[in-house]
């Protein structure tokens, strides 16, 4: 039997059952669709996430307290609830000092709640020194940054996260100038932020604020948090991340090097890490949309062999005029295989429209910097198991019916 005639006469009985080829596609369209918006997910969220990392400088460095956790990438200690006073304000100084750093800034971190009138929110604040916004290559959308002047002066003044000026003040209200409260400190709001966020910190409800005020009167601290350095270009990364542990090192009196009581990362650690991180979640993500397309196999399976039950006579008929087992399997396997195929370009359009229908929303009514991502790979995967379940799952089925005696089918009621 040709593959054109087998072909043609896979298509008429798709044809003569138009429900019920439908609803064994809707599986497999629900699974590649699944596939393709899920993949989708986790490389949007993996390109916005490295976006971010790479939006705050190439050449930064950044110093945390604490020893090496061994590779990974470490928060801060006081974010993971431990309380390391290392760094000081002597290693500031030194790396200042370091002909291969351009600039360096410490912060230090806290909750608060801010207050204006009667409106308050929850807020992270960061107290930060004077270079901090140009080392961490951070965005004022409006007023003006901190500069060294206010922690010299220990002027009180803030600068604040769109989102927080929005809750505190109103769409339509100009923060600058105006006061608000954290904690029992008073600030002048100066500036505003740019949209955006960076290592996993939501700059809408930010406010960053003198260090000198923020170890002083919130803390009641003299250590830092972090400390950031921007690498000269001059230089490549990797001496000046040697210089850095040099420097801290001889400050800290640390001769034995599985002793550093700081750890260390480059953009480029992060970058690893979080790339490690965010292409398993994506894998992660797409198994378990596969599992849909298990389902829907198993149900291309049973209608195909209900199918063949219900055609026993058709195929004792043409067994009795000369078609072979062969003849019979490929038309029944040709037939799984269409379904399959049918369902996958399907599934493939409908896992386009979500995918575009996500981004609209996503980036019309929340403010997050979403990347629109359709990998090609996606495409790919759903093609090539769609196709793979029809050979897998329309086999069984298409040997059952290749099987059967002429005599027997020919009696069959």
């Amino acid at each position: 039997m040709l593959y054109t005639d087998a072909f043609r006469t896979a298509t008429r009985s798709l044809a003569q059952s138009k429900t019920r080829t439908a609803l064994t596609m809707l599986g497999i369209v629900i699974g590649i669709a699944s596939v393709i918006v899920l993949m989708s997910i986790g490389q949007s969220a993996q390109d916005m996430i490295l976006g971010q990392v790479q939006g705050i400088g190439s050449n930064l460095v950044i110093v945390i307290p604490g020893a090496p956790s061994g590779g990974g990438f470490s928060a801060p200690a006081s974010a993971r609830g431990v309380v390391i006073t290392t760094l000081q304000q002597r290693d500031l100084d030194g790396l200042q000092r370091e002909p291969s750093i351009d600039g360096a800034a410490a912060e230090v971190t806290g909750q608060a709640e801010a207050v204006y009138g009667g409106n308050n929110k929850t807020i992270s604040y960061q107290g930060v020194t004077g270079e901090f916004f140009s080392v961490r290559n951070m965005a004022i959308g409006k007023g003006r940054a901190i500069s060294r002047m206010d922690i010299d002066s220990d002027d009180h003044v803030a600068v604040i996260g769109p989102s927080l000026a929005v809750t505190l003040f109103g769409p339509n209200v100009d923060p600058l100038n105006k006061n608000i409260r954290l904690k029992n400190v008073t600030l002048r709001v100066v500036g505003v932020l740019g949209t955006g966020g960076a290592l996993g910190v939501d700059q809408g409800d930010l406010v960053i604020i003198p260090i000198s005020i923020a170890q002083k009167e919130l803390l009641g601290i003299s250590y830092f948090n972090v400390i950031l350095a921007q690498a000269n270009p001059d230089y490549e990364v990797s001496f000046v991340k040697s210089r850095i542990i040099s420097v801290l090192r001889q400050n800290h009196g640390i001769t034995d090097v599985t002793k550093d009581d700081f750890s260390i990362q480059t953009q480029e650690d992060i970058l690893s890490i979080l790339g490690n991180i965010t292409s398993i979640l994506t894998i992660f993500l797409a198994a378990i949309a596969a599992i849909s397309l298990v389902v829907g196999g198993i149900g291309i399976m049973n209608i195909m062999l209900v199918a063949v039950t219900e055609r026993t006579r058709e195929i004792g008929l043409r067994k009795a005029l000369g078609a072979t087992d062969t003849d019979i399997l490929q038309q029944f396997l040709i037939e799984s295989i269409l379904l399959t195929m049918i369902g996958g370009i399907i599934g493939i359009a409908v896992g386009a429209t979500l995918v575009g229908l996500i981004y609209f929303v996503v980036t019309t009514f929340f403010s997050i910097g979403w990347v629109f991502a359709f990998p090609i790979s996606a495409v790919i995967l759903g093609v090539g198991v769609s196709t793979f379940a029809g050979l897998v799952f329309g086999i069984y089925p298409a040997r059952q019916a290749g099987r059967k005696n002429p005599v027997e089918a020919l009696r069959y009621e």
